[in-house]
This record gives C-alpha cells, structure tokens and sequence, in this order.
C-alpha cells in the first residue's frame, strides 16, 4: 500500500445505492493503517456511524451539530431556526471537530445534521456554522476526511470544492441511480470538481457492468461491488462494515484504496 497523503474524500450518490457503505469501509481501512482519520456524516439520513459499528447506546449521546442550539448561539450570536436576525458570517469553527467528534474504531465521527430549507435556500445560523466548519475540516485541517454526502454536493461550494481531492460518484444499475449520477457529475463541473471516480454496487454480473458503461461512457470506475448476502447481512444487523466483510469485499476495499491513493 503506497503512503497515502490526508486525503479529502466526498462520497456521493443516490440514496440507497451504498455510499454510507463505501465510506465506511474507506475510513476503517485507514483507521487501521494507523492514519489520522475524520468521518463527516453531511446527509441528513446519518447512517454512518452504524456503518462504522457504533451501537445504539453509542449513538444515542450524539448530537448533531445543526442540533447544538447553544453552540450555534455561542459561535454565530444568533439562535438556531429564527428569521431576521443578524449573525456572524465567519462563525469560529476551528475547534469543533476536536469537541464534538466521537471515537470508534480509529476513526473521529462528526454528524452535522439536517439544516431546515426555505424556498429560496436557507441563510440561518445552522446553516452559515455548518458551511464555515464543512470549509475548515476541508480546508485547513491536516488529516484525511471522508465525507459522507446526501444525494449530491450540497455541502461544497466553489471555494470549498477546491479542497477536496476526490469526489467518489457511488452508482448502481439502475436507470434512478445512473440518472443522480448525472446529476452529481453535471454539478461537479459548475464548481470545477475535476477528480470524480465512480464505484459501481450491488453488479450482478457482465450485463451490469455493460448497462452502466453504457450508460456513464466517460466515467471512469475504480471499483465494482458484486451484489452479495454480506453487504446485506450488514446493513440489516447495523454490523461494522470492514469487520464483517467476507475476503472478497476486503480485496475490493483494499485495491479501491490503493486506486484512490494514486488519483493526484
């Protein structure tokens, strides 16, 4: 395994297809190797850390950060989900990740939450303290990050994106999930995300593998995932991802990372 610099990884797709899956995987398997890891849990439907093997007793003492209402006050000097107020718009954030990120496994757990949208998009404080911090853990601090995204890049701005090393385009066959990756891959381009890989899951043989070359012919993929009763044993039993992979997942995992380590 070549020596991997701290990576800044988003991982990104429709719901379902196995994004929170992937980075599981991704941020274990470096936990292991003794790296300093940070897990960003960004989609609103946080299953990340059941992924990485956080118990519901473990999980239960987490609170979001959109959830956080006195250190949104605090940092912003404003309360959380009320209008007219006046609000920093560069909130300090550098601590946070330190304070509020839980250990497992090796890897720092942070879950930023769900932030409520208005029609013309959401300027509140939750939302200015979660985009001010996504920035800092991408662009300023010095250990690798796996982003778990929601079904696109909500989180990433032009200025942000330009921190990130890779995104990871998760895709399954499907004409919903190829659709989404569109999408994704369409909204990459307007913020100049040029590193984007795509990892195929759930491929049940050749015609998958034809269908989503077909459809995607300009992507390139690292990685297929056959679909298998382990994966699905997991995500039923919110079992640890790596640890109760059988040896063909971990071979796939292993050599994604290798691929990822030599995408520059």
């Amino acid at each position: 395994m070549p020596e991997l610099k701290p990576m800044k990884i988003a991982v990104s797709g429709k719901g379902g297809v196995g994004k929170t899956t992937v980075a599981a995987a991704l941020l274990l398997l470096m936990a292991r190797q003794g790296r300093r890891v940070l897990a960003v849990d960004a989609d609103p439907d946080a299953n990340l850390a059941t992924a990485l093997g956080l118990d519901a007793a473990a999980q239960a003492v987490i609170v979001p950060i959109a959830k956080q209402a006195a250190l949104i006050e605090e940092r912003t000097g404003a309360k959380p989900s009320q209008s007219g107020q006046i609000f920093k718009l560069n909130p300090e954030v550098a601590d946070i990740a330190g304070k509020f990120a839980v250990r497992h496994n090796g890897v720092d757990l942070l879950v930023l939450g769900a932030v409520p949208r208005g029609g013309g998009g959401c300027a509140c404080a939750e939302n200015v303290l979660i985009r001010s911090l996504v920035t800092d853990l991408v662009l300023y601090k010095n250990e690798a990050l796996v982003m778990d995204m929601e079904a696109g890049i909500e989180h990433l701005g032009r200025a942000t994106a330009s921190g990130v090393d890779l995104m990871l385009l998760v895709v399954e066959p499907g004409q919903r999930s190829v659709d989404s990756a569109r999408r994704i891959l369409r909204l990459c381009r307007d913020i100049n995300l040029k590193n984007v890989r795509l990892v195929a899951n759930k491929v049940n043989g050749p015609k998958d593998r034809e269908f989503l070359a077909g459809a995607l012919p300009d992507a390139e993929f690292l990685a297929f995932i056959p679909y298998t009763d382990d994966l699905r044993t997991i995500d039923r039993n919110g079992l640890s991802v790596l640890d109760n992979a059988g040896p063909e997942l971990q071979t796939i995992f292993n050599d994604l990372l290798t691929k990822i380590s030599a995408v520059q």
